[in-house]
């Protein structure tokens, strides 16, 4: 018999690696009846971390999904990794996710991993609270850990519960909304209910007072009652919680031991009276501007969040049922190919394990296999429905490695597994780079990118290599110049003769007509690369006959996608066809496009040419005390500091750096600020390569093409 929406909540667990994710979960599952014993992430056997990869680092990689079942209602459990490097599993996991609980590690405070998830809470305007974990650590600090998530978090933050003792004593929680104190036995568990202490009555009143403030403000009725009775019951109580953590009004604060069973029942408790269900939450947004209500009495729609493919299984498909009901052997129609898929099996999931049922209801979390069709984005309809859901945004790519094969002959089993990798990993793009001539992967960090090295060695037995991507530079000229150049070829029968004078100059935008040539005809394209170029027919008198205009042009395009100096792509040049000569058998496009080649080669080196370099906008956000290294540190990569500013706690510094000098840049930050930074880069410019850089890349170029 399958479950009400109503009664099903879908939790996702976020917090920086460290914070006790997957050991707390864990305890859940224990504590609900689901497993009879708890593992450890040490020993390799929790219900979440079940890959060879994850045992290896000891480490979350991928997102999991678990349930329990607490009193009435069904738990859906998303556990995801720590490590920002990993951030499309929580991006994926919030789009399907209700509530998020975030952990926070009491001895470590709020760090760098929470403040990256935390943003993403907002974009997705998600419910969410705080579980203050390893109170057992010797230097948990419940108060300290608090005022940080106030200071950063804003006062919405509210305590619902505080330690009575904390460090490797911890036994006992003061529950400010039910005004109980809870001590628990040796081993963890069920605990006694018991009063609060004399000494902590008034603490403990003013905390449950502030409570009932934040649960009275977003409900015009509760408010009048408060002011009538200067106080809220239990269920008014609750009431005003739901509606207040629905609305992001409040972000209630819980502590625990994941590790020593403390805390854990109480919280899903929380979630079975306080936390929303799929019906509470707003309708998804659809990509014609439309709305999708969660409701099982509509038409049925999936969609598909994750992907993962597992030895002997193949790849499985995780999804939200997000209206109607799904059968088991239902047949529904792909929005974004229009295939048809049958889903034979549909199954409930705890970590690998899978048990098949029959129906999954709106709202419900659930898992295929077999899918012909089917992608992570993708939205699944019963036929003659026409919905599709909004798509999952992912975060721009930090890193980029060329990549290769140790031997030539895997590389393409290299491809096709990296396609795979792809497939499942949103945020990991590979590309043919056909003007840098290099394979190029894009993920999120040097772990992400290293993970994806050993998955695919390891699962296809090659050896693949990273390297540093060649800089994509560009080439353009600082002056004027002027070239002829003839080609002449005759070698019995039929010969090749064309010969074209041109002129060349720096070319920007609104700049006056070139003097002194009559302008028969002028061309200005957008380069596929950047820039522009502009090709000025300027014959007179039937020096060369109009029908070679063309092939004149493709010749200079040609050198154009190979400059002199580095063989790199030009940009920004006007050239100018003024004079030539052709031959009345000889003459054809092939000797024109040749002899328009060498011309543009010769005038650009000329015309004193110049390198540029891409340059990068870099916002670094760090702690104060690292400011002087970070800035040191980018002084020695010829940044250009833009500005300084403060966010919250952080100092930002905006600056431009060239990608040239941006080699391991976020192994580089970690290990300056002890993992206390964040940093995204985007696209800015060119700038000109200075003098000795560029003489420099000159000898390089021409050493390798010796």
């Amino acid at each position: 018999m399958s479950i009400a929406t109503k009664d099903i909540r879908n939790v996702v667990f976020l917090g920086h690696s460290g914070s006790g994710k997957t050991t707390f979960i864990e305890t859940m599952l224990f504590e609900s009846g689901v497993i009879p014993r708890r593992g450890s992430v040490e020993n390799h056997n929790t219900i979440s971390d079940f890959t060879d990869l994850e045992h290896e680092r000891e480490n979350t990689l991928y997102s999991h999904l678990m349930h329990v079942k607490w009193h009435n209602n069904k738990i859906n459990i998303i556990d995801t990794p720590g490590f920002d490097d990993f951030i499309g599993e929580v991006v994926s996991s919030l789009k399907v996710a209700d509530t998020a609980v975030i952990l926070l590690n009491a001895a470590s405070g709020v760090e760098v991993g929470t403040e990256i998830v935390w943003e993403y809470v907002q974009n997705y305007q998600t419910p969410a609270f705080f579980v203050i974990n390893q109170m057992d650590q010797p230097k948990a600090d419940f108060e300290t850990t608090l005022e940080q998530a106030v200071n950063r978090f804003g006062n919405k933050v509210i305590p619902i519960q505080y330690p009575y003792n904390s460090g490797e004593k911890f036994n006992s929680i003061i529950d400010v909304l039910r005004m109980s104190m809870y001590v628990f036995p040796e081993n963890g568990g069920k605990p006694e209910k018991m009063p609060i202490p004399a000494s902590e009555l008034e603490k403990a009143n003013a905390l449950h007072n502030a409570l009932v403030e934040a649960a009275a403000e977003n409900e015009e009725g509760l408010m009048e009652k408060y002011f009538e009775k200067g106080n809220l019951d239990e269920e008014e109580l609750a009431k005003g919680l739901t509606i207040a953590l629905a609305n992001q009004q409040i972000f209630p604060v819980f502590c625990a031991s994941g590790l020593k069973d403390i805390g854990s029942g109480r919280i899903m408790g929380f979630l079975d009276d306080i936390a929303p269900s799929p019906a509470d939450r707003p309708a998804q947004k659809l990509e014609n501007g439309g709305e999708l209500k969660c409701d099982a009495s509509d038409k049925t729609t999936i969609f598909i969040y994750k992907t993962l493919s597992e030895p002997q299984v193949g790849t499985v498909y995780y999804f939200k049922v997000l209206s109607g009901e799904l059968n088991a052997g239902d047949e529904l129609a792909n929005a974004d190919n229009d295939e048809i898929e049958r889903l034979t099996q549909i199954f409930e999931t705890e970590g690998k394990q899978r048990t098949s049922v029959e129906k999954l209801v709106a709202g419900d979390l659930g898992v295929t296999v077999r899918l012909k069709f089917g992608h992570s984005n993708n939205t699944l309809n019963a036929k003659g429905v026409e919905r599709k859901v909004r798509k999952m945004q992912f975060p721009d790519s930090r890193i980029r490695k060329a990549v290769a094969t140790a031997n030539l002959a895997d590389m393409e089993k290299m491809i096709k597994a990296f396609h795979q990798i792809e497939e499942e990993d949103l945020t990991f793009k590979v590309e043919q780079s056909s003007e840098l001539k290099q394979t190029i992967v894009n993920g999120q960090g040097q772990l992400h990118l290293d993970l994806i090295k050993h998955r695919v060695e390891n699962e296809n037995n090659i050896e693949i290599v990273f390297e540093e991507p060649k800089v994509p530079y560009r080439e353009t000229i600082t002056k004027a110049a002027k070239a002829e150049y003839r080609h002449k070829k005759q070698s019995g029968g039929a010969g090749q003769f064309g010969e074209v004078h041109l002129t060349i100059e720096p070319y920007y935008d609104d700049m006056p007509e070139p003097q002194g040539v009559n302008i028969r005809n002028k061309e200005i394209e957008e380069l596929p690369w950047g820039g522009k170029f502009a090709f000025y027919w300027c014959i007179v008198g039937g020096a060369i006959d109009n029908r070679y205009a063309t092939a004149i042009k493709k010749g200079i395009m040609q050198s154009m996608t190979e400059g002199p100096l580095t063989g790199s792509n030009c940009q920004n040049i006007r050239v100018c066809i003024y004079d030539g000569k052709m031959h009345a058998v000889d003459s054809n496009d092939i000797s024109f496009q040749l002899a328009a080649s060498h011309a543009f080669k010769e005038a650009f080196n000329g015309a004193r040419p110049q390198l540029l370099e891409p340059y990068y906008q870099l916002e670094v956000l760090c702690e104060d005390a690292y400011t002087g290294d970070v800035m040191g540190d980018l002084q020695t990569r010829r940044a250009i500091i833009q500005g300084m500013d403060t966010d919250g706690h952080y100092q930002k510094i905006i600056s431009e750096v060239p990608l040239a000098e941006l080699k391991d840049y976020g192994s580089t930050l970690r290990s300056l600020t002890q993992g206390k930074a964040k940093f995204k880069l985007e696209f800015s410019n060119y700038q000109l390569v200075p003098t000795h850089v560029q003489e420099s890349l000159v000898i390089s170029n021409a050493v390798l093409s010796e």
